[in-house]
């Protein structure tokens, strides 16, 4: 899969270092992937829901949340929000 951006994972863990290799781990695996579809997907990542048009990840045991937006057909994963699990629950990210 291509993601698209590695930057918007780079500025969260500068900010939360402890979010890096969680993170980069996310990233290696998604990257070498080919997923056709969520359930493909959640194959790999059990805990991944679909909240509106989006993914959300579960990263480092739930501290952090990566939302995502996929497009399958295209093989492409846009990285929209990297949020702390207190930053997801406000819910700012949907609007």
């Amino acid at each position: 899969m291509h993601i698209i951006t590695r930057k918007r994972l780079a500025a969260f863990w500068r900010i939360h270092p402890e979010a890096r290799v969680p993170l980069a781990y996310w990233f290696t695996i998604v990257r070498k992937s080919d997923y056709d579809s969520f359930v493909a997907l959640r194959r790999t990542f059990p805990s991944a829901d679909q909240v509106g048009g989006f993914t959300v990840f579960n990263i480092a045991g739930n501290k952090f949340r990566l939302i995502a937006a996929i497009h399958y057909n295209r093989k492409k994963v846009y990285v929209r929000y990297v949020l702390t699990h207190a930053e997801y629950d406000r819910d700012n990210w949907r609007t």
